[in-house]
């Protein structure tokens, strides 16, 4: 599997904000985006994730299922944690399990991979932001896909999260899966490719 990133252009409203990015990666690599706020890292996440159309140049995912588009084979961890604060973290994670076409079965292993279990049945209104955060990642793990975007993950974690969430990575990549991260901060994750992205003009890394 090879995600193929190709003179990549995109606008938003009149500003440009990637242009003429591109990357090549392998299965098994963690592609960590850096640069400031603004470069864009943001922006290509979401383009890769298919919310957003490219001006010029193209994301391809060679090897993947070829029944599937791109967006259908990423998992996308925002900003938002896309938990709803009216269910428990057990309920949160059962419905993304459904929606996404995952196995409920992963719920339970999902929450102890986190250290959710323990509060699985409260309501998320009542979580911290970094038990929300935590309940917005293990969502990767109720769903198979190859690709992981992840933009700013280690927002509200603590360090035993972070090493947490590393775990998750590495083991992720380690087994033939893809992930694109924008992060400012290192999170000690193991077969990276490093993308540096400035402001006005975005250009591969070395």
């Amino acid at each position: 599997m090879r995600l193929a990133i190709d003179r990549l252009s995109v606008k938003r409203g009149e500003r440009l904000v990637l242009d003429e990015v591109s990357c090549a990666a392998a299965s098994g690599t963690a592609v960590v985006l850096t640069g400031p706020n603004g470069a864009g890292k943001t922006t290509l996440i979401r383009t890769i994730a298919g919310f957003l159309t490219p001006s010029s140049g193209s994301v391809i995912l060679d090897g993947g299922d070829p029944e599937l588009d791109l967006a259908q084979q990423c998992h996308l961890v925002g900003h938002s944690n896309g938990v709803k604060p009216a269910m428990t973290v057990e309920e949160n994670l059962t419905f993304w399990a459904e929606f996404l076409g995952g196995d409920k079965g992963r719920v339970a292993s999902a929450m102890d991979a986190l250290a959710l279990d323990s509060i699985s049945s409260i309501e998320a209104a009542y979580l911290s932001a970094g038990q929300k955060r935590r309940v917005g990642l293990a969502r990767l793990l109720v769903a198979e896909r190859p690709l992981w975007l992840l933009d700013e993950p280690t927002v509200s974690l603590d360090a035993a999260s972070t090493a947490k969430l590393a775990g998750l990575i590495n083991a992720h990549t380690a087994n033939g899966g893809m992930a694109v991260i924008a992060t400012h901060l290192p999170i000690g994750l193991e077969r990276t490719q490093d993308l540096k992205l400035n402001p006005h003009r975005a250009r591969e890394a070395a």
